[in-house]
C-alpha cells in the first residue's frame, strides 16, 4: 500500500461512454445535475442497441453478402459476444464487401439534436461538448472475425467506420463535438490473449491509433479510452502494472501530430500501490491533454478512490477521475450513486 502523502483532489471527471439510464435525454439531464462543472464532455450513455458495446455490429454483418458465420462456438469473449464468428465467403475479397449503415452516425446525430436542445434550455452547461465513442476497427476484427480473415477485414471495416465518422463530423458543429476511440481489444493483443494478425504488436497498435486520430478533423477534440475489458465487471486479464497503457499513451502522443484532448486509463480496485502507476512517470503529458484514471469503484467509495489517487500522484501530478470502464451494464440503481461518487472525489474544473 502506498505511503505517499495525500495529493490534492483530482480535477474533473470523465464518463467513458455507457450509462445505465433509459434514454439519451435522461443521461444528459441526470449527468448534468449530478456532475455539472466537473465534466467537459457528456456522452449519450450508449443507450438502445449499443447497450453491449460492439455486439450490435453482428446484426449488421448478418445482412451482408460475402460474409457468413462459421458453425463453431465463439472463439473470443464467448461469455459476452453471442453467435459464431464471421468469415469471408469463398472467392470473396474484403474489398468487395459492402457494409450497411453501421449505426454510429445515426445514433450520434439523433443524440446530438437532443443534447443541443437541452443545452439551449440550460439543462446542460454552456461550453460542454457532446462525446461520441467509437470502437477501433481492430476491436471488431478481433472479436467477430476468424483469425485468417482479420488482416483483410480490418481495413475494409475501417473505411466503413471512417465514413460514419465523416457523417458525424458533417452533421455536428465541430466546436460541440468530441470523439473518443475505445481501445480495448488492442490490450488483449498486447497481453497475448488474442493471436495478432500484424507484426510488432505495440507498433501496430500505435500506428492504428495515430491513424484514428488523423481521421478526426483538427478542430474536433479526440481522446482515447484505453481499456482492459469489462466482462461481468472484470478485466479479460488484470494488468500487472500500467506498462502497456503507458507505452500506448506515449506512442500516440509522439506520433499523432495533433493535440490529443484526453486519455482514460483503467485502475484495478486493488491497485493502490505506487508500483502500478510507476510506468506513467516517464510520460510527459502536455498541458493541453487531460489524463483520467479509473480510480472510482463503487465497492470502496471515496476512501478507496483517494487511496488510489495518492498512489497515482507519485507518477503524474495532475489527473481527473473516472470508473475503469462504462457503467451502462451495471444495476440501474447504482448509476446516480456512481455519478455522485465522481463528484465527491473530483474538484470542479
Amino acid at each position: 500500500m502506498s505511503t505517499s502523502p495525500a495529493p490534492a483532489l483530482p480535477r474533473g471527471a470523465h464518463l467513458v461512454g455507457s450509462v445505465n439510464l433509459p434514454d439519451a435525454d435522461s443521461v444528459f439531464r441526470t449527468v448534468s445535475e449530478h456532475l455539472g462543472g466537473r465534466l467537459r464532455r457528456i456522452p449519450d450513455g450508449e443507450v438502445g442497441e449499443r447497450f453491449y458495446w460492439i455486439q450490435f455490429q453482428t446484426k449488421r454483418f448478418d445482412t451482408m453478402a460475402g460474409l457468413s458465420r462459421i458453425p463453431v462456438e465463439p472463439f473470443y469473449l464467448r461469455d459476452v459476444f453471442d453467435g459464431r464468428p464471421f468469415q469471408l465467403d469463398p472467392g470473396v475479397q474484403a474489398d468487395d464487401l459492402r457494409f450497411p449503415d453501421l449505426g454510429y452516425a445515426e445514433a450520434a446525430l439523433d443524440s446530438y439534436a437532443r443534447f443541443a436542445r437541452l443545452r439551449e434550455a440550460g439543462a446542460i452547461a454552456a461550453g460542454t461538448r457532446f462525446q461520441v465513442s467509437l470502437p477501433t476497427p481492430a476491436a471488431i476484427a478481433g472479436a467477430f472475425v476468424v483469425p485468417q480473415d482479420r488482416a483483410a477485414f480490418e481495413p475494409a471495416y475501417e473505411s466503413a467506420l471512417f465514413a460514419e465518422l465523416d457523417r458525424i463530423a458533417a452533421g455536428i458543429p465541430h466546436q460541440d463535438l468530441a470523439i473518443q476511440w475505445d481501445t480495448a481489444v488492442e490490450f488483449a493483443l498486447l497481453e497475448g490473449r488474442i493471436e495478432p494478425w500484424f507484426d510488432d504488436v505495440l507498433s501496430g497498435v500505435i500506428e492504428r491509433a495515430v491513424r484514428q486520430a488523423a481521421a478526426v478533423p483538427d478542430d474536433v477534440e479526440v481522446g482515447y479510452h484505453l481499456c482492459y475489458g469489462d466482462v461481468e465487471e472484470q478485466h479479460f486479464v488484470q494488468p500487472t502494472d500500467a506498462g502497456h497503457l503507458a507505452a500506448v499513451t506515449a506512442g500516440v502522443l509522439a506520433g499523432a501530430g495533433r493535440p490529443i484532448a484526453w486519455f482514460h486509463l483503467p485502475v484495478p480496485i486493488e491497485r493502490d500501490d505506487d508500483d502500478y502507476f510507476a510506468p506513467l512517470k516517464d510520460i510527459e503529458i502536455p498541458e493541453s491533454t487531460e489524463l483520467y484514471l479509473g480510480l472510482v469503484h463503487h465497492e470502496d467509495g471515496v476512501e478507496g478512490a483517494q487511496r488510489r489517487a495518492r498512489a497515482a500522484s507519485t507518477a503524474q501530478p495532475r489527473f481527473g477521475v473516472a470508473t475503469e470502464c462504462g457503467f451502462g451494464r451495471g444495476p440501474s440503481e447504482r448509476t446516480v450513486a456512481l455519478l455522485d461518487l465522481h463528484a465527491a472525489v473530483a474538484e470542479a474544473w
